[in-house]
Order: C-alpha cells, then structure tokens, then sequence
C-alpha cells in the first residue's frame, strides 16, 4: 500500500500527452509549449563523464605530480633557455660577429626581404620616406655609418615611432638591412623623395 502511494504521489508532478502518452512536466510551459520530461542522449552523458574524468586526470598530474609538460612556469623557462641556445650572444658564432658593411649579393638579397617586410612600411619601397625619413639622400639624423644604422635598428628611436627590432630580428639579420640601405638604397632615385632631415652626410 505504501510503496502505491508513493508511485501515485510520484506521478502526480507530471501530466501525460494525450497523444504520443509522453510525460509532461507540470507547470512548466511557455506561450502553450509543454516541457518534456525525456532523458539527456547517451552520448551527451558520456561526454560530461568524460570531461570530469580528465579534469580530475589533469588536476592530479599538474597539482600531484607537476607534470612538466603542463607547468606553465617551466615551459617557460624552458623555451627561453633554448632561445638563448641559438642565439648568437652566446656561441662562438658572437665572437666572430663583427658590424662591417656587407657587399655579397646573396645577403643584401636578404637585407631586401627584411626591408620590404618590415621598414617598408614607414619608409617606402624605394626608400623615399613616409613617417619614417628618406634613406636615400645625404642627409641623415643619426649618422650614416654601418655602426650608427646598426645601432639605430637594434634599439630604435621610440620617440619617433621606430620600435627595438633586437627581440625581432638576430644580429645577422639587422647587418643585412642595414647593408642593403647603405648598398642599394643610399643615392638612389626614389619616386616621391621625402624633404631632407638631420645632417648632411
């Protein structure tokens, strides 16, 4: 008797349609929409065990074992310690570095793709100057030696809207645009030559 009452009890929270006999929820409905009492699908059961799984997985191995492959701090460090590994500063490769005015035509080749992609933006293609100043006269604001380019290009001039390009570009990769400005871009012709600045040269 006690277990009918509780099964009427029990049914009393649902209506049941008329037609397809489904079970309905009583006092849920929306501008004559009935809420359907139906089960979620398997599949989406199984994707939020899943999910609790390998949050309870992933919390154990960064929290328990600190996994190194998912500590952020050490990742960290990590990469840093094999960006410093090929760079330059520290091999036998920074020894030998020196500023001197490159002429091989494969790395003013170079010098050009890095002048086209990045300091063409403020300096034009022909080197005529936008926001940035003419490269292609004499006259210049810092000096127009290999080391004085070289310096500008590493540090930057950020009152005038030139950024560092040290973090940018390696070493190398700074002597060869530089190159190329003092080879290939300085007295020549370009289409819209920006007014002279700084110094004649």
């Amino acid at each position: 008797m006690a277990k009918e009452n509780i099964n009427q009890h029990h049914n009393e929270d649902y209506e049941y349609d008329t037609l397809t006999n489904d079970k309905l929820i009583k006092d849920h409905d929306y501008d004559g929409i009935r809420e359907l009492d139906n089960d979620m699908p398997a599949w989406w059961k199984w994707l939020f065990y899943i999910t609790i799984i390998f949050a309870i997985v992933y919390c154990i191995r960064l929290f328990v074992f600190h996994s190194d492959d998912l500590v952020q701090d050490r990742e960290y460090e990590n990469a840093m310690a094999e960006a410093k590994l090929g760079m330059p500063e520290n091999s036998q490769e920074a020894a030998e570095f020196q500023i001197v005015l490159l002429e091989d035509e494969a790395l003013i080749a170079n010098g050009k793709e890095t002048w086209d992609k990045i300091c063409s933006v403020c300096h034009l293609i022909d080197g005529g100057g936008l926001v940035g100043p003419n490269m292609t006269d004499n006259y210049w604001i810092h000096g127009n030696t290999v080391d004085d380019l070289y310096n500008i290009v590493e540090i930057g001039v950020i009152e005038k809207g030139m950024i560092p390009y040290k973090d940018q570009l390696s070493a190398q990769k700074r002597l060869e645009v530089v190159s190329f400005i003092l080879v290939n871009l300085q007295g020549s012709t370009p289409a819209t030559p920006k007014a002279p600045e700084g110094d004649e040269y």
